[in-house]
């Protein structure tokens, strides 16, 4: 399940983004230094430095808008949201073909975390550079994506994926995973179109009745499928 969000970041916190990231003293580093076997022998970018300054307060930021955001909730049911991170590309860099790492430890507190969910917040513009596509496979073919900036997809980290080079500009996104309270793929996407349909009976003021039934419905599964 592919999951749009859009408007994610307003104006005024993509401005401060770019501000903080553009900034000559911003810590870029090898995208390679988080890469697991698979990744580090295709993968070509930059990345903030895990841990530092900008990327906690630029990641806080990203996570308060998430708490907010009833559709990420709604699709992701989150467990736990791994530390924001942030990448670049530009001058042809890429990411080839691969598939995230099933577990990953959460810095400075040695909990490990299973990754069922993938994101990416896009912060450049897209008529801002060319290439650098997400290329996501799933059930229907592969899915090109290529976002406003502000604007997230979700989609299941056992996806194979790819960033396609980026040949005029500079790419910069904002990238983390999720552990959901159901790691089961098509169980959330169940859930994910009940909750949906239950909001527009409520929205339209149908059957009462029957929204109150789907409503223990969604509940008695979700309680059935966590691993909460």
């Amino acid at each position: 399940m592919l999951v749009h969000v859009q408007n994610l970041l307003n104006g005024e916190q993509l401005k401060h983004f770019r501000q903080r990231l553009e900034a000559p003293e911003a810590p870029w580093v090898d995208g390679r230094v988080t890469a697991g076997h698979q990744g580090v022998h295709v993968k070509q970018n930059q990345q903030i430095a895990e841990g530092s300054v900008v990327s906690a307060e630029l990641g806080g930021i990203v996570l308060a808008a998430l708490e907010r955001l009833p559709l990420f909730i709604s699709a992701a049911l989150p467990n736990q949201v791994y530390p924001p991170m942030f990448n670049r590309y530009e001058n042809g860099m890429h990411f080839g073909s691969h598939v995230d790492g099933s577990v990953r430890l959460i810095p400075n507190n040695g909990v490990k975390m299973r990754t069922d969910l993938s994101a990416t917040l896009f912060l450049s513009p897209p008529e801002n550079y060319d290439g650098g596509e997400l290329m996501v496979e799933d059930t229907y073919g592969t899915q090109s994506i290529k976002l406003a900036a502000g604007d997230m997809v979700l989609y299941p980290a056992s996806s194979l994926h790819r960033v396609t080079p980026v040949t005029r500009g500079v790419r910069v996104a904002c990238f983390f995973w999720v552990q959901s309270m159901v790691r089961d793929d098509c169980q959330r996407a169940l859930l994910f179109d009940l909750d949906n349909a239950i909001q527009r009976l409520t929205a339209t003021g149908a059957d009462d009745a029957a929204r109150v039934h789907l409503t223990g419905c969604y509940h008695n599964l979700l309680r059935m499928w966590s691993d909460i």
